[in-house]
């Protein structure tokens, strides 16, 4: 039996792993618009999307959405991920393109990653001639990235920088001393970072559905 084209859903916010009081949503989605949603969190994997399709809950961006059990066959599902894009390690690493970059601090259990975007890194102190995205964009393009992956969460390519401390202390001091009073510091606290991914957000290829970080609208 092929899977309906809408689904019925609720949701609500979910806090520390735990479904909160807070009221249930019901809503109506398109089948490509949970696809996505999945796709989203599970990548693209045939076997895990259909799994969470037959569960009937995924948490996704601090909700937690559940439905009905699909019973979908792994042949249905294959054929619903083929719009999706697929790694592709012949890409050019081009920062200047980046939107994010995610910086990994740390090793082992002790491992932390600390994501700076493109927005909160431009601004300038006065006068200055760089901001900190220049100063990473600048540092970036000297060097050679290893391709990691797609991100269907980002709808973005990942590539990692990795960096030996005698590269990555001066370029938090770099960064540190190109950044305004406030930013600098929300900064303070950040240690030399082990290793860097820019976050590239892919030009083409990309799947207009459900929107990325909210629940889709209720206009149905």
């Amino acid at each position: 039996m092929p899977l309906p084209e809408q689904i019925p859903v609720r949701y609500t916010e979910e806090d520390a792993g735990f479904i909160s009081v807070r009221p249930v949503v019901k809503q109506t989605f398109r089948l490509h618009e949970l696809v996505d949603m999945v796709v989203s969190v599970a990548g693209k994997d045939a076997a895990r999307v259909q799994q969470i399709f037959r569960s009937g809950t995924v948490v996704y961006n601090g909700y937690r959405y559940w439905w009905d059990a699909l019973p979908a066959e792994r042949e249905e599902i294959e054929q619903l991920l083929i719009p999706f894009p697929e790694d592709d390690p012949s890409r050019p690493f081009e920062p200047e393109k980046a939107t994010a970059v995610l910086l990994e601090i740390g090793g082992g259990a002790q491992r932390t990653v600390v994501e700076i975007s493109r927005h909160d890194a431009a601004p300038k102190k006065l006068f200055a001639k760089h901001s900190p995205w220049d100063v990473l964009t600048a540092f970036a393009s000297g060097k050679t990235a290893r391709y990691e992956k797609y991100a269907h969460a980002r709808r973005a390519d990942l590539f990692r920088i990795s960096l030996p401390f005698d590269q990555a202390q001066p370029l938090l001091a770099a960064m540190l001393a190109a950044a305004p009073r406030k930013l600098k510091h929300r900064w303070s606290t950040l240690r030399p970072p082990a290793a860097v991914t820019f976050v590239c957000p892919r030009e083409s290829g990309q799947r207009p559905f459900a929107s990325q970080g909210e629940p889709v609208p209720s206009d149905r």
